[in-house]
């Protein structure tokens, strides 16, 4: 006994004379976090994106438009996830923000997870001053300087935190692949609802506490369109996944974050889907606001129930650029000519926590795979992410056809190739 005080006296006198604290040591090792958000609403009206048949400029705001991030670190290894209320970043643009925002904060190329929550009530990104309206244009090129400023005050941000998972369940979303029969006696797949066919319910969640036991961030997981507004809507919104963020954030407290992620959703719609416009009249409730707010309140009720007992392993990543194999040029499947089509794929771990970034918009079987494969608890299945690849539907669908199938540059044995290499990617990590 004597011994043991005598060095516990050694070990405070030494770090007295250096002028640090004992458990320094473990500070220094311990994950950091820190968490921004930054305001993307537009400030002028502009073309919308999601819906070709919409051709006229916004017309006011719903409900306000944000980037949320949170970056964590530990042992010199950084992973940053950024949520942002908007469709999408095509023409380009994924690119060219992620070589702005990795070059300004030394950030390797796994470390960075850009994603959009797909609404399609937002502007339509483009550098494009040829084909793109000014106003979008403009809002564009704020956007990257914005996106910078958000991520460099998450990093600014890192303290000490604690971290917990929760899991849970909601039947906000929905199989859209409606089976029609046509009047020769036909099937057709088309779009609409069908409640019968494959989703994912899971509402996967992270809660970020500081080492006082505040909370930080809420980070919420989950397989749905944010298209329950459709092309007769002209206000600004981040339509289901956006108003489930604004509901977490009221909640829980000021200063918590609360960032979305699309899980695979390609084939997924919300229960109710391309709504005209936020309907209130007779006390009705507008049905983004009613669905965003049932899918909040299963991430509230999730979050409360769930304790942040530890820090997290290791963070390791890596990002892979595939080849795919496209569909071919004249449509004829096994021709002699084959093509390839790039898709981002991005992997990181954090322990027992997974992180999964595809590139494209893809089928919520795709991201079933993926999770029932990992090697880790909890998988977070992050759409739209890193880059904007189009469908990638499942071998299977190809045969039954849809519009998802129809529009996807992919042949059918592509989709096998993403969720293998996504399940390798998190094993090698």
């Amino acid at each position: 006994m004597k011994s043991t005080v005598t060095l516990i006296g050694i070990v405070l006198v030494v770090c007295s004379i250096c002028g640090i604290s004992p458990v320094c040591g473990a500070e220094v090792n311990a994950l950091k976090a820190g968490v921004a958000k930054v305001d993307i609403t537009p400030q002028k009206p502009v073309r919308m994106a999601g819906y070709a048949s919409r051709k006229d400029l916004s017309e006011g705001v719903h409900d306000p438009l944000s980037a949320r991030v949170v970056a964590f670190e530990k042992d010199g290894r950084r992973l940053v996830l950024i949520a942002t209320d908007l469709i999408g970043f095509y023409e380009g643009t994924a690119e060219r923000f992620r070589q702005a925002i990795l070059a300004e904060f030394d950030l390797g190329p796994g470390e960075l997870f850009l994603s959009a929550i797909h609404t399609h009530a937002g502007p339509s990104p483009t550098l494009d001053s040829h084909k793109g309206h000014p106003n979008n244009v403009a809002y564009t090129e704020r956007l990257q300087a914005k996106l910078i400023e958000a991520v460099g005050a998450a990093l600014a941000d890192a303290g000490p935190v604690r971290i917990g998972l929760g899991a849970g369940s909601s039947p906000v979303g929905c199989n859209r692949r409606a089976v029609q029969l046509r009047g020769n006696g036909e099937t057709v797949i088309s779009l609409g609802r069908n409640p019968y066919g494959p989703t994912d319910k899971e509402v996967l969640v992270m809660k970020v506490a500081n080492a006082e036991g505040q909370l930080r961030a809420v980070l919420f997981d989950y397989a749905t369109h944010a298209t329950c507004l459709g092309p007769k809507n002209y206000q600004i919104s981040g339509d289901v996944l956006g108003l489930a963020e604004q509901f977490v954030e009221k909640n829980m407290g000021a200063g918590v974050v609360a960032p979305a992620f699309a899980g695979a959703s390609g084939d997924i719609d919300p229960w109710f889907r391309v709504r005209p416009a936020f309907e209130t009249e007779s006390g009705w409730v507008p049905e983004p606001v009613l669905l965003g707010t049932f899918l909040g309140e299963e991430v509230v009720q999730i979050c409360r129930r769930t304790d942040t007992p530890g820090q997290g392993g290791p963070i390791r990543s890596s990002l892979a650029v595939l080849e795919l194999p496209a569909k071919p040029a004249n449509g004829v499947l096994g021709g002699s000519q084959e093509r390839t089509q790039p898709f981002v794929v991005t992997a990181a771990r954090m322990g027992d926590i997974a992180f999964v970034g595809l590139g494209g918009e893809v089928l919520t079987e795709i991201g079933l795979a993926i999770k029932a494969a990992s090697p880790c608890k909890h998988t977070f299945v992050i759409t739209h992410c890193n880059g904007t690849a189009g469908y990638l539907a499942p071998k299977d669908l190809h045969v039954e056809g849809g519009y998802e199938v129809r529009t996807s540059p992919f042949a059918p044995q592509a989709a096998d190739l993403v969720a293998r290499e996504a399940v390798k990617m998190l094993h090698d990590l």
